[in-house]
């Protein structure tokens, strides 16, 4: 995220991390929030951090509350929560984006606070378009189902070239073979399908000869307890934990 930050002009920066090594390109790096230089004053504050180390981690950072909006992209803790480790009506933006973002692909969708200006809205948006994709939603409620949905998506989506290529060695193919062709497969058509304008549900019909193989194994895969209910059950549970993280 950061390389896209840069890439897009950012300004300077300065990163808190224990555990990093070294700091990235054009950016400060430091051990301990205390050591932030006193005239440092960020127009935003990204809390990339584990949910369970919120309480802890951000009373360090109340202090820019004046000045900066936090942007968040953590799972599961609420803006209420956020602002009252914040120490007050802190301008906080919940987003969820998702690993794509490594190659600007990223999809995020943000909610803002009652505190966040026009123009700090307008600094989450830029921030978060340098990665990739941006939705705005008014409930911070759906924040929840969207980090089943594109949060954890990238992972079902490995998950399915890891079966397709387990499937494939199943019927014979050398593994190589079959590890290239499921890679291939899904990027491929995750590429048609970003450049097309009809919907998955056509492009799927398209592949899918009358009596045809591929018929045939989407009678299995569509059936209401494979696919269908399965994909359902999971982005349920991954909504119920989501919320189970709000703390």
């Amino acid at each position: 995220m950061l390389a896209g930050w840069r890439d897009a002009g950012l300004g300077r920066t300065i990163i808190v991390d224990p555990h990093l090594q070294a700091a990235p390109e054009g950016a400060t790096l430091l051990a301990d929030p205390a050591a932030i230089p006193a005239d440092f004053a960020p127009a935003a504050v990204i809390l990339a951090i584990k949910p369970q180390e919120a309480a802890a981690s951000l009373p360090h950072y109340g202090r820019f509350a004046s000045s900066a909006v936090f942007v968040s992209i953590m799972a599961g803790p609420t803006i209420a929560r956020m602002q009252a480790a914040l120490g007050g009506q802190a301008p906080v933006v919940r987003a969820m984006p998702n690993t794509p973002a490594a190659v600007r692909r990223g999809f995020s969708v943000a909610v803002p606070s009652a505190e966040v200006s026009a123009a700090q809205r307008a600094l989450a948006d830029r921030l978060l378009a340098a990665i990739g994709e941006v939705a705005w939603v008014d409930q911070e409620s759906l924040i929840d189902p969207v980090t089943a949905v594109s949060g954890g998506g990238p992972a079902y989506v490995f998950l399915l070239v890891e079966v397709l290529e387990r499937a494939a060695i199943e019927q014979g193919l050398p593994p190589d073979l079959a590890r290239r062709m499921a890679r291939s497969t899904v990027a491929g058509s995750g590429a048609l399908l970003d450049a097309a304008t009809e919907d998955a549900a056509v492009l799927r019909r398209n592949v899918t000869s009358p009596k045809g193989t591929t018929e045939r194994a989407l009678a299995v895969l569509m059936a209401e307890s494979a696919w269908p209910g399965l994909m359902s059950q999971a982005i349920d549970a991954a909504t119920r934990r989501s919320r189970e993280l709000a703390g």
